[in-house]
């Protein structure tokens, strides 16, 4: 059930079954900017904390695949309740008659870290966009925050464009996105695919919260992929903490059906986010936490990650 409660942060922002509601912006298929200081972004430099990343690629990843990682089809495990764990929140369970259930997900290509300030001021400046000052504000390395929904999806929509005409995109991306993919948002189900993997596990890491692993209960973000984690199922970075990541799944009752999604596409619905952010306590930054937010809101711990999917 989904109660009132004073706010904590500012915003029309539900975090596991708590609305808290000051300000509510709503989301214009128009995509323009919310209101307040906005600005356009200068081409990034290349200092020396973007080693790691390509100039000449978007300022993605320094790797095979330009920092995308492939999550295999298949089924997993996807909600929680009490019985499997006691730090679960009502709006985790499957049903009244189950705490979980199992979703089969076509295979996907997810990012393996956050989209970094660096990333999104190469879209802002390539596509003059106007974005609020304090998009940009952060180092170049961390994830960007202030972003809206439709902020995120503009992003997905400029890279899908790039990665699609460009020499620099590898092969496996190209042929897929020549093949009907696209570069958007993940749905909630590829989220928390990627973060517990088939073995239903609590964290992106395992059962335990342990110490370390996350960027959680702290003051800030830090640089994407800054606390590793070997033991993550697909060898992905802050999957837990750092910021709340928009899904493209509307906010709705559990169980999961990928056909509902696509059912309330634009009607007026508060959007999924999931992950937790940094000044978040360790039962926020579960696998299994639903978040979620008006898509016009833009906070400073509330970013995004990015897949390429058939869906």
């Amino acid at each position: 059930m989904i109660t009132k409660a004073q706010p904590a942060w500012p915003g029309h922002v539900l975090v596991a079954g708590i609305v808290i509601a000051a300000a509510v912006l709503l989301y214009s298929r128009g995509n323009g900017p919310a209101p307040g200081s906005a600005h356009s972004a200068a081409l990034p430099a290349a200092p020396a904390d973007l080693r790691g990343f390509r100039t000449d690629a978007w300022m993605l990843p320094s790797d095979t695949l330009l920092g995308f990682v492939e999550v295999p089809a298949g089924p997993f495990i996807m909600g929680s309740g009490k019985s499997t764990d006691p730090l679960a929140f009502d709006n985790e369970r499957w049903s009244q008659e189950q705490a979980q259930g199992t979703v089969d997900v076509p295979a996907f290509y997810i990012g393996r870290f956050e989209v970094t300030v660096a990333q999104f001021q190469m879209f802002a400046a390539a596509t003059a966009r106007k974005i609020e000052s304090q998009t940009l504000a952060s180092p170049p390395t961390h994830p960007v925050t202030f972003v809206s929904w439709p902020d995120a999806l503009a992003y997905c929509r400029w890279l899908e464009a790039e990665l699609k005409s460009a020499s620099a995109t590898p092969a496996a991306l190209k042929n897929r996105l020549n093949e009907g993919w696209h570069v958007t948002l993940p749905s909630e189900a590829e989220w928390e695919k990627a973060a517990r993997g088939a073995d239903g596990r609590r964290y992106p890491w395992g059962n335990d919260a342990g110490t370390g692993r996350a960027n959680l209960g702290t003051q800030n973000t830090v640089p994407v992929g800054s606390s590793a984690c070997p033991d993550c199922a697909y060898g992905l970075s802050d999957l837990s903490g750092n910021v709340w990541e928009w899904t493209r799944s509307p906010y709705q009752p559990y169980p999961y059906d990928p056909a509902d999604d696509n059912s309330t596409i634009g009607a007026d619905a508060l959007w999924v986010m999931r992950g937790g952010g940094f000044n978040d306590s360790e039962q926020m930054g579960r696998a299994t936490t639903r978040g979620a937010a008006d898509p016009g809101v833009r906070r400073p711990f509330i970013g995004f990650r990015i897949v390429v999917t058939r869906n």
